[in-house]
């Protein structure tokens, strides 16, 4: 795997200044898809279960980050639970949008304006590397979880659903 030198998002930069390597993968991006998360799979050629979407929601009132596969729904009682709250809400998209310094679409889940409580499905921990946005719509990155987790302070928990 590669290391992003300079520029980029504010992901990549976040990436390189940490040490951890990661591949761009830049694919076609459709601003008519019905899925940005199943566009990104189907743009890169790779399982659904590979590429993880960013969630942003609301836990107790609190922002907090979810990642599960394109292919799955973010449990919110889940997401609660995990992170001791009692309930979770979406937030809406200019919630996540201010919260993250993203355009939903292209949330990625480093680089935010600030770290927030983040939850990663463990499904994530059967493969050697996941797909994430890497900051826009139409580039993602590929790392391992545990990097992903390192750098996000991520916890691992079954947070996805059908």
């Amino acid at each position: 795997m590669a290391r992003s030198s300079s520029g980029g998002t504010p992901a990549t930069i976040a990436l390189s200044r940490a040490g951890i390597e990661f591949t761009l993968h830049p694919y076609v991006h459709d601003p008519r898809a019905a899925s940005y998360g199943l566009e990104a799979a189907q743009g890169l050629g790779v399982p659904p279960d590979r590429v993880f979407k960013t969630l942003m929601a609301e836990v107790d009132g609190r922002p907090a980050v979810g990642l599960v596969p394109v292919d799955r729904q973010l449990d919110l009682k889940a997401l609660a639970r995990v992170l001791g709250g009692s309930k979770a809400v979406m937030a809406d998209q200019a919630t996540a949008q201010r919260a993250t310094g993203y355009v939903v679409g292209g949330i990625s889940p480093i680089g935010q304006r600030r770290q927030y409580p983040t939850v990663l499905d463990d499904a994530a921990l059967a493969h050697p590397s996941i797909f994430v946005s890497a900051g826009r719509r139409g580039l993602d990155l590929a790392l391992r979880p545990a990097d992903l987790i390192r750098i996000t302070a991520a916890i691992t928990a079954q947070i996805g659903r059908g």
